[in-house]
């Protein structure tokens, strides 16, 4: 069975889902209507995000089978992802206490830590580091905070669809050209999942990605980074890199807000991207520039670090700079007026 074959049916289905959700979504008025925090101005049905979901997991069990993808990675990927996707699902279609929904994330951090073995000694500034249970603690961290994180991120059309082709798309690159072929499948597919699901999201969008869809990219772009972690460090970075966009933003977003005193619980519309869409006076501009500046700027970082022609840490540092000092200029945290 060649399983490279399935790749453009796995964006085909996930077009055609997305359009059912749709038309689902209307039918039971599951939609986002415009209020005070929201960057839109147009009700607009949401939940697309679960064609990503569906097409992902249908298409992981084929590189299981075929050996390109090992037990572990599939079992921590297919249980993680399924459980995200099922609280976002949920909480899409009514509303779950934060605590429970905190709960249900972390437990599927520890299943993903469980079946991959935790985390791997990393290379840090040239230096080995094992951090043990340590490690463990703040891998679990990690994960937790990037499905939250690109939770937050998925605020304006085409944004978080754009972010996670850009990731995936550029480690299959990075993979194929460091000789780690064996790491491409699942990642691919995740990228030609959300590409199909990208033709609706698109400015304008027709339909919302959903919190059952952006979670379930967090914790699945995560658990990828930790698998590609315990075959090089090198590629741990340079997806951290790849990522860098989101990671950066909402950090600086979360710390500026904890400064201030704000309630960092409460929704709000105070990210740097928000803040630019809503300067620029579309989200299409915004868009775009992070497509910009993740194929200008971060690929070329991430390819060095990949490459070992730079430390990766090194590489992160010098991508997430100018990141930082974007989202400050873009206002990222600041109270709203």
């Amino acid at each position: 069975m060649n399983i490279w074959f399935y790749l453009p049916l796995v964006t085909g289905a996930s077009l055609l889902a997305t359009g059912a959700l749709r038309r689902y979504a209307l039918s039971r008025s599951l939609i986002d209507v415009p209020n005070a925090r929201s960057s839109h101005t147009v009700p607009t049905p949401r939940g697309g995000g679960v064609a990503i979901v569906l097409c992902f997991l249908a298409a992981l069990p084929l590189g299981w089978l075929d050996g390109t993808l090992s037990g572990e990675a599939f079992a921590a990927m297919l249980g993680a992802g399924a459980l995200v996707a099922v609280i976002g699902f949920m909480d899409d279609h009514g509303h779950i206490a934060a605590r429970w929904r905190l709960l249900g994330h972390f437990s599927a951090a520890i299943w993903t830590l469980f079946w991959l073995g935790g985390l791997p000694a990393l290379q840090v500034f040239g230096f080995t580091i094992e951090l043990g249970w340590l490690g463990t603690l703040l891998a679990a961290l990690y994960l937790v905070w990037m499905l939250n994180l690109y939770n937050f991120m998925d605020g304006i059309d085409g944004l978080a669809s754009v972010e996670a082709i850009c990731a995936t798309l550029g480690m299959c690159i990075l993979y194929l050209a460091v000789g780690h072929a064996e790491l491409v499948w699942p990642v691919l597919v995740l990228g030609l999942a959300v590409t199909g699901f990208l033709f609706w999201n698109f400015p304008p969008a027709r339909i919302f990605m959903g919190d059952a869809g952006s979670g379930f990219l967090g914790i699945t772009l995560g658990c990828l980074a930790l698998q590609a972690a315990w075959v090089d460090s090198q590629l741990f970075w340079a997806w951290l890199i790849l990522l860098g966009v989101f990671i950066v933003d909402a950090t600086v977003t979360l710390i500026r807000r904890l400064m201030t005193g704000q309630k960092v619980y409460e929704a709000h519309r105070t990210h740097a991207y928000q803040y630019a869409s809503r300067r620029y006076g579309r989200h299409l501009t915004v868009t775009l520039a992070v497509l910009a500046i993740n194929v200008t700027w971060l690929f070329p970082l991430a390819w060095a670090a990949a490459y070992q022609k730079i430390d990766g840490c090194v590489a992160l540092f010098a991508a997430y700079l100018p990141l930082v000092v974007l989202a400050i200029k873009f206002g990222a945290g600041k109270p709203e007026k």
